[in-house]
């Protein structure tokens, strides 16, 4: 209950923050965020829990850091409705703010609204503050990073033009990631979308001490697997509301719903495997399953069409997160936070 009180208080700061942002429109965008995107917060602050002594400047990087990521998605989408695609600029803020060394950008070039009154740099500023308190981020220092410039692939998913986008897409799988690959390349591309990873990594980076191979061994179990499923769970209960909307669907790649279902379902099998097998397997398991019941719990997906997946979906989550998917929709429901 403690961490909960805690994410509030971090988001309440972050709201007075946001409503002294100038431009009204990117205003609404971080307010947007910060009321209907909680449970994204939320959900990274359960890394905090991975380390053995509860480390606060952990919990405020951790739910600053996703506040970055949820509100370059906000301005991108609305970035692209008026015609600018460009949003380089905009994500070089993910690098940046795993990079204590970094200079701040002009994240805002090309973009069609300018003054958040230093919001977003005061988000990137918090983030590097956090990284310095980490004892250990030197060490995982170098695998952060590259994982947040690969995050610039998030720039591509609102490209309006639906075959460039997909072209570009499986171009940047093919270049970041040659030979064969474990996952499609809209799975990996999927993956490189979510900061699950760097979330772990972050968390391992506030012991006193990790070794290179747990590092390396969390990484694993965070990307592809957990990222992937994750990112794929989010698409295919979003799918029809994504038609709809001319927006990008992952789970339009496959080539059925049928495929869909049964890659989605081994996703998340592998994903609660490589979690069991880490050092405290029982709490990254605990948080797989978490991640796995937040996405069904989405007030889309109980949508007669998709039932058959998501029926899928949660038996392959295992007990875990049937005992966690009616405690999530509960809470969605208490905190207005249903389709984030």
């Amino acid at each position: 209950m403690w961490g909960l009180r805690a994410v509030s208080e971090e988001i309440h700061r972050w709201r007075e923050r946001a409503l002294a942002i100038p431009d009204a429109p990117i205003r609404e965008d971080a307010l947007y965020v910060l009321e209907h995107k909680r449970t994204h917060a939320h959900g990274a602050a359960l890394f905090w829990t991975l380390p053995i002594c509860r480390n606060f400047d952990l919990l405020r990087l951790l739910v600053a850091y996703e506040l970055i990521w949820d509100y370059l998605d906000n301005l991108s989408e609305r970035a692209a409705a008026h015609g600018e695609t460009d949003g380089h600029y905009l994500h070089l803020a993910i690098a940046e703010a795993v990079d204590p060394s970094a200079s701040i950008s002009d994240y805002y070039f090309k973009h069609p609204w300018r003054d958040d009154g230093g919001y977003l740099r005061a988000l990137v500023e918090a983030c590097q503050e956090g990284c310095r308190r980490l004892p250990s981020y030197p060490r995982v220092r170098d695998l952060v990073l590259r994982e947040a410039e690969r995050a610039q692939v998030l720039a591509v998913n609102h490209h309006p033009d639906p075959e460039m986008r997909d072209a570009t897409l499986e171009r940047w799988v093919a270049e970041e990631f040659p030979g064969k690959q474990p996952a499609s390349w809209w799975e990996i591309s999927g993956a490189a979308s979510a900061p699950l990873a760097i979330h772990a990594l972050l968390a391992l980076a506030a012991e006193p001490e990790c070794s290179e191979n747990e590092i390396w061994r969390t990484y694993s179990a965070y990307f592809p697997w957990l990222s992937a499923a994750t990112t794929m769970l989010d698409s295919y209960v979003d799918q029809i509301e994504d038609a709809a909307n001319g927006d990008h669907s992952y789970v339009s790649h496959y080539a059925d719903q049928q495929v869909a279902i049964g890659s989605i379902g081994e996703l998340v099998l592998r994903s609660l495997t490589e979690a069991r097998a880490l050092r405290d397997g029982y709490r990254h398991t605990v948080i797989a399953a978490a991640m796995i019941a937040m996405y069904l719990s989405k007030d889309t997906a109980p949508a007669r069409e998709l039932r058959a997946g998501t029926d899928a979906f949660v038996r392959a989550g295992g007990s875990l997160t049937r005992l966690l998917l009616p405690i999530l929709k509960l809470w969605r429901i208490l905190f207005a936070q249903r389709s984030a």
